[in-house]
């Protein structure tokens, strides 16, 4: 019995190993997150970023799961140590997100390419999501997801105060984390009026609404994570976007 108890112990530690030394870099970027939030030093994390070979990083993000949870921590991470270091940047952000300030294996992104090219699969920033890039380089081809999962932008801070909270996404659980932080901003920015039979709710659906279809879907997205009662159809509106400045607003999943 003892045998065996030691065979299973060492087998587990061999698969515990293995899977730690095939997800170095989804492992930094959760570990760029926990810096950004608690103020940790964090160059030589930027350093192996910068210099990760483009192959072996493609190598290791082969599932959706796995590219999204990594690119969401780099995009969030980035957003945190940019507007600590300087606010002002968020005077102009288009220049903000459109500038190609984040290196990751010898390439340079902007906060755009990481979102609408790599994560929403190479979607045109000004559709609301129904059309594709004109313009997708080999390396956007390399790492985007498959599918759009509209649950991103429930996930993705880009530092103001109405975008999600930040977490760190780990590709193992990405699944339960993205439905848990989905149904967390939905069910705070949501508001029914029974007189009205309207819901009030985030202008991200407006504004992404290829990403998650046609009113009809919007309800039962939004009765699925409980921000409405399930026995309404409402009318819609669209919140206003607080766009004041708001760094350091982490949540644990």
């Amino acid at each position: 019995m003892k045998k065996q108890q030691l065979f299973f112990v060492s087998l587990l530690m061999l698969i515990s190993i293995s899977t730690f030394a095939q997800t170095p870099y989804s492992d930094l970027s959760m570990t760029l997150i926990d810096a950004a939030r608690n103020d940790k030093p964090y160059d030589d994390l930027l350093e192996k970023l910068v210099n990760v070979n483009e192959d072996v990083l493609a190598k290791e993000l082969k599932t959706d799961d796995q590219k999204k949870a990594f690119w969401m921590n780099i995009y969030n991470a980035h957003i945190q140590f940019f507007l600590k270091k300087n606010p002002d940047f968020y005077k102009d952000r288009n220049a903000f997100f459109h500038d190609e300030m984040i290196t990751v294996a010898g390439k340079k992104l902007s906060f755009d390419d990481i979102e609408h090219g790599i994560i929403r699969r190479s979607k045109s920033k000004l559709s609301l999501g129904f059309l594709p890039s004109l313009r997708v380089d080999a390396y956007e081809k390399k790492f985007r997801t498959k599918k759009v999962d509209g649950r991103v932008h429930f996930a993705l801070n880009c530092g103001a105060k109405s975008c999600p909270a930040v977490a760190a996404y780990d590709y193992k659980k990405l699944d339960e984390q993205m439905d848990a932080s989905t149904k967390i901003h939905l069910q705070g920015t949501t508001t029914y009026d029974k007189e009205t039979n309207t819901a009030n709710i985030t202008r991200l659906f407006s504004w992404f609404r290829g990403d998650f279809g046609n009113k009809k879907k919007v309800i039962k997205f939004l009765k699925k994570y409980e921000a409405i009662p399930n026995d309404v159809t409402p009318s819609i509106n669209y919140n206003v976007y607080d766009w004041t400045l708001w760094i350091d607003n982490y949540i644990d999943l």
